[in-house]
């Protein structure tokens, strides 16, 4: 019954009222024991004094806290600035105290309010100490009751600093789930053994699974801050063998006015564990870049594009032009930006292979600056279809560079893929098609067309994570295609900050590539993201190899080759270095192959792809027929970074 009282009723507080009221009696009730300890218990003479100057006292005491206001605050939080605002309605009721009892001796008011200056000394201290306490005792015997009563989460918190301790709090003061914090864990052997509000800390070496079961620990918040993520990856590794919950507090500056809130603590992601060092933009170059222009974003509704948005938002822009095909997803955009109060923008349902459409786009609003996110990118489908890559990929990049260098936009952000890189598959082809086409009509535009390419982004529409994510909610298996293959990966928010500073940085006919740390193995991957869902591998989930899909590397090339790229300001940013083409003849097998398409001859029209990139051989897929009537040698994908 209490039980069910406690946790239909924790969302509700004690009347302000009854607050007051109980400080009040307290405070009566100090006085009565102030003249006790003062003159013993018979109290003789001083009685009739004591009944006349009670009514006074609680008078005052009403008066001063309401004044200060320290009935308000909400007793299981009390916390220091509670005890603040206690300690001063007290001083102001000692002082209306005192300024009685000097009137009284200076005739100003009857001898029986003289109150001794001894029994004001001992009432201010009774007041200031029982106070204080009851709060206390209100406070620790509420959370003391819901945790043998209500259903209670026992937690550790790794890291027994600042942030461990700031975690304490959060989690203690939560009044919607009942919590209890079982100790700390910390790596600095200094701090074993040794308590830190009461709550004793541990070793890391002390996390084993009989520790875990022997003090029934239900999850692990890890509370490091600028933790780094190989530090992270590394600790989690560990946690999540002991078959707990593991948690992660947020980054400082993303903390709510400040403070950190328990329902910021979340779930620690695979995104959390990416291992390297998420890149940091120069903020003031493209604040500058920005201001005052409009600017048009294609694909604006899918993954990067969305990013891009979001991101270009914060800035003193003009407007923002947002097409996109898919009318719900950019439907959901627009209701978020608007939610953020961001008004200043408007969404365009269009296709980017409409000419008509695109070109009085431009015409009507007159782009500064392009953002090219929209593109068919899903190497398996677009290995069946290659007609519709091209034409989205190629015709549609196409007619945008032609119609941005026409209408005098300032600059063209291409986003590409490091699949672009020695292709052996249509969609990565496709790419590499049409950063040529944009290097060349550089040459002989105004505008300034860039290039950025990066590798996998997690989290991304019809990425492995989100694949992954659902396999798991239906049981599983987890497929991957080969235990060997591996991916580079990098962060939506990283690789939409990637593309503004290209257009920030970017002079035209550059090539940005990112230097993307080490490769990710993907049947790690699954692994990690299975122990992550609280399951274990293979017990729980099994994980399926699949074979490698049509088109598909089992390694990505290398985009940071210092022997083919030259740095630039940021340290993880570099421009790809490329050798001076025959422009026209480019041009011109272009355009043959957008005719081409017109047949939907699939075959004709990858033969044309390999035509215009001689390096693009093909791999698990029916096009390798093309390679081996060309006499290539399909075992030696030369490397070729341009």
């Amino acid at each position: 019954m209490i039980k069910n009282y406690l946790i239909d009723n924790s969302h509700k507080h004690a009347s302000q009222w009854l607050v007051l009221a109980i400080d009040v009696l307290i405070t009566i009730f100090n006085f009565f024991l102030a003249y006790i300890i003062r003159f013993g218990i018979t109290l003789d003479s001083e009685f009739s004094n004591l009944l006349y100057q009670l009514p006074i006292i609680t008078g005052l005491a009403i008066f001063s806290f309401l004044i200060i206001g320290s009935y308000k605050g909400v007793v299981r939080h009390t916390g220091m600035r509670d005890v603040y605002n206690l300690f001063l309605a007290v001083t102001v009721l000692i002082a209306f105290t005192a300024g009685i009892m000097l009137s009284s001796r200076t005739n100003l008011l009857p001898e029986l309010l003289n109150i001794p200056v001894s029994i004001i000394c001992i009432h201010y201290m009774l007041n200031i100490i029982t106070l204080t306490t009851s709060r206390l005792i209100f406070k620790y015997c509420y959370y003391y009751i819901k945790s043998k009563l209500g259903e209670t989460s026992r937690v550790l918190i790794y890291g027994a600093g600042d942030s461990g301790l700031i975690t304490l709090a959060a989690i203690t003061n939560d009044s919607n789930r009942a919590s209890s914090v079982v100790g700390f864990v910390d790596d600095n052997p200094q701090k074993k053994g040794k308590t830190i509000n009461g709550i004793k800390v541990y070793s890391s070496s002390s996390l084993t699974q009989s520790f875990i079961t022997k003090n029934n620990v239900k999850e692990i918040v890890v509370s490091i801050p600028h933790i780094d993520k190989k530090r992270l990856s590394d600790i989690s590794d560990k946690l999540l063998k002991l078959s707990v919950k593991v948690k992660i507090i947020p980054a400082v500056n993303d903390w709510i006015d400040g403070k950190l809130e328990v329902s910021q603590i979340k779930e620690i992601q695979i995104e959390d564990l990416l291992d390297r060092a998420p890149i940091n933009m120069e903020n003031q170059n493209i604040k500058k870049e920005l201001k005052n222009k409009v600017i048009l974003i294609t694909g604006a509704a899918g993954s990067i594009g969305s990013e891009i948005v979001r991101q270009a938002s914060y800035y003193s822009y003009k407007s923002l032009i947002l097409v996109d095909q898919a009318e719900s997803a950019l439907y959901d955009l627009q209701q978020e930006l608007l939610s953020k109060g961001i008004t200043n923008f408007l969404p365009i349902v269009a296709d980017i292979r409409d000419h008509q459409r695109i070109e009085t786009i431009f015409e009507r609003y007159r782009p500064n600056l392009v953002f090219h996110a929209a593109a068919y990118k899903h190497v398996p489908l677009m290995e069946s279809n290659p007609c519709e890559a091209i034409k989205i990929n190629v015709l549609g990049t196409r007619k945008l560079a032609d119609l941005s260098s026409t209408f005098g936009v300032d600059k063209f952000v291409f986003v590409s893929t490091d699949k672009a890189v020695n292709p052996t598959n249509v969609m990565g082809a496709t790419k590499r098609v049409a950063e040529m086409y944009i290097k060349c009509l550089h040459k002989t535009s105004k505008t300034k067309f860039i290039t950025t390419r990066f590798g996998n982004v997690l989290g991304s529409n019809g990425s492995v994570i989100p694949l992954f994510k659902k396999q798991i909610q239906k049981g599983g298996p987890l497929t991957v295609t080969h235990k060997s293959v591996t991916r580079f990966f990098m962060t939506i928010p990283e690789a939409s900050q990637l593309v503004i500073e290209a257009g920030t940085m970017g002079k035209g006919g550059e090539i940005f590539i990112f230097d993307m740390g080490e490769s990710v193995k993907i049947f790690d991957l699954a692994k990690k993201m299975i122990r992550l869902s609280g399951l274990q591998y293979p017990n729980d989930i099994d994980i399926k190899i699949t074979g490698l899909r049509p088109g598909e590397k089992l390694y990505e090339e290398l985009l940071a080759d210092t022997e083919n790229t030259m740095p630039t300001y940021h340290k993880k940013i570099m421009i790809s270095k490329f050798d001076d083409d025959n422009c026209e003849n480019i041009k011109d097998k272009i355009n043959d192959l957008c005719i081409m398409n017109l047949l939907n001859q699939d075959h004709q029209i990858v033969g044309k792809l390999k035509e215009i990139v001689p390096e693009y051989i093909s791999n698990n897929s029916t096009f390798e027929s093309i390679d081996k009537k060309n006499n290539v040698n399909t075992g030696n994908n030369q490397k070729i970074l341009i």
